[in-house]
């Protein structure tokens, strides 16, 4: 229960490795702001079995990552209930393959829209009400593909190079106000967007060698990570990029 009596804002929950965060921060006694675009009944039925199971609030929270009026609208509406929001996860984003040469400019413009600055949006909202209480706890999910960038990832690579490069510049900005900002990157997780088309080259790479680690990562390692990096147990944890990957290169 590292994470009772906190309360966090955990964007796109909906699904993937989001709604396993917001599984896992639930069974550690957190109370949730559970984000997704629009209104989904079967994902609020799944809240509610998850609220009862815990005995924790997760409160529906609706906007785009697109719309910034959404955005604004959404984490006011949270500041004026006037529950504190101690963590922040940025975990909404989508994928993106192909060739810089067969990518539309505008392709690339959509992915940054979402992955990069729809973060910021969220974060520079909900970092203004943590400085006034002088703590929080920011974790902002990238890629392993933002740190080994290589061809096919001229939209997505490069939007989570963005978020990394981002989030070790808020770190500094941050810590001053006891604000702690730490990167999550991933390799592959096994989740829809496993599925893709956009996800073929990694999974054939994995598919393709039987050592121990050559598998796909478990949604649950992720959010277990980012529980604790999201916990007092990780006070002196800050401006970290952590990957989670197996020791894979790809």
């Amino acid at each position: 229960m590292m994470l009772k009596n906190k309360t966090a804002l955990i964007t796109g929950s909906n699904r993937g490795i989001g709604f396993s965060l917001l599984e896992y921060f639930a069974e550690q006694g957190c109370r949730v702001y559970a984000h997704s675009r629009e209104v989904n009944d079967e994902f609020e039925k799944k809240t509610k079995e998850i609220s009862v199971k815990y005995d924790v609030e997760i409160i529906h929270i609706y906007f785009d990552l697109l719309n910034n009026e959404e955005i604004k609208t959404a984490i006011m509406s949270i500041i004026k209930a006037k529950v504190p929001i101690d963590i922040l996860v940025n975990s909404a984003g989508i994928i993106h393959g192909g060739l810089f040469q067969m990518t539309p400019v505008k392709s690339i413009r959509d992915v940054f829209d979402v992955n990069f600055f729809g973060v910021l949006d969220v974060t520079q909202l909900v970092t203004k009400y943590m400085i006034r209480k002088k703590k929080g706890s920011i974790i902002n999910i990238a890629s392993v593909a933002g740190i080994d960038l290589s061809a096919g990832n001229c939209a997505y690579g490069t939007s989570k190079a963005a978020v990394i490069a981002f989030s070790k510049t808020l770190s500094s900005e941050l810590s001053a106000h006891g604000i702690r900002v730490n990167v999550v990157a991933p390799s592959l997780a096994d989740t829809d967007m496993a599925y893709t088309n956009e996800a073929k080259k990694e999974r054939e790479m994995l598919s393709s060698d039987d050592k121990p680690f050559s598998r796909m990562v478990k949604p649950r390692e992720i959010a277990e990570l980012i529980g604790f990096l999201a916990s007092d147990n990780s006070s002196f944890v800050n401006g970290q990029v952590i990957r989670i990957d197996g020791g894979n290169k790809f």
